[in-house]
């Protein structure tokens, strides 16, 4: 491979859990700039191809194959430059913002602390770059808001917090898995809208992790479909969504279909 590769490159890649394989010879590209969707039902191995791209799976999971970002490969990279990629380099966004989110501290001061990891700023400027992070996510009263702890937000408020941690340093690619499946379907419109404005706007690559096809139309132009750990089906998502080839997307398109067209759904 080119050491210029401008974007994320996965080979091949193997994931072991306590000896069983639950990612197997995964392989798909994220060119700056890009917006892909990992997508499958629950135990597709999705989320574990994810955490195996920042090194943070299980204890008892093994990695191999290749995770190359702009030349660099990240598979076996020591755990302290792991660490200053993911946030700087790399941002991710979990499911529930409750796991994510320390509840004895305040989000503002969680903001900062992410901030003056990678930047080195004091703690002032920290606190007022937290200010405008909340506010950058449509918090609402951001100067009051940062005062606040995860438990007095809702749950959107808090996925928000989640997106303004993720994004604070502005990294070049935003990995969000499942960001709104706990969110009823108001507030999973606003935080998709929230995406798509903040990924366009600071020109990111996005990988959009979810089980639901009709979500990922609204965010992502290519799909990666898993099944038991293996790609099944990969291409541009109007493909897959007019002609999908494999029985694990037309499965995908069918639940999608009727979620659009149940009441209280999308359409």
């Amino acid at each position: 491979m080119s050491l210029d590769v401008q974007g994320l490159e996965v080979q091949d890649l193997r994931v072991l859990l306590d000896g069983r394989p639950v990612v197997d010879g995964v392989s798909f590209d994220v060119p700056d700039g890009a917006r892909v969707g990992l997508i499958g039902e629950s135990g597709s191995g999705k989320s574990l191809t994810a955490l195996a791209l920042l090194g943070l799976l299980p204890e008892g999971a093994t990695v191999s194959g290749s995770v190359r970002w702009h030349g660099q490969e990240l598979i076996g990279m020591p755990d302290r430059a792991l660490a200053e990629l993911r946030g700087d380099e790399i941002g991710i966004v979990f499911q529930e913002p409750r796991t994510a989110l320390n509840p004895i501290r305040t989000v503002g001061r969680q903001i900062a602390e992410s901030i003056r990891i990678h930047e080195r700023i004091g703690r002032r400027e920290a606190a007022a770059r937290a200010i405008e992070e909340a506010a950058r996510v449509h918090l609402p009263d951001p100067e009051q808001i940062v005062r606040r702890y995860p438990h007095q937000l809702s749950g959107g408020q808090r996925q928000r917090v989640a997106i303004a941690m993720a994004l604070a340093c502005r990294p070049r690619l935003l990995i969000a898995d499942e960001p709104t499946t706990a969110l009823d379907v108001t507030i999973q419109a606003d935080i998709l809208e929230l995406l798509n404005g903040l990924v366009e706007r600071d020109g990111m690559s996005l990988i959009f992790i979810t089980h639901d096809l009709a979500v990922l139309s609204q965010v992502a132009t290519d799909a990666v479909v898993l099944e038991d750990g293996h790609v099944v089906e990969q291409g541009p998502l109007s493909r897959l969504l007019t002609a999908p080839a494999s029985p694990v997307t037309r499965g995908l398109l069918r639940d999608a279909t009727a979620t659009l067209w149940k009441p209280g759904g999308r359409a």
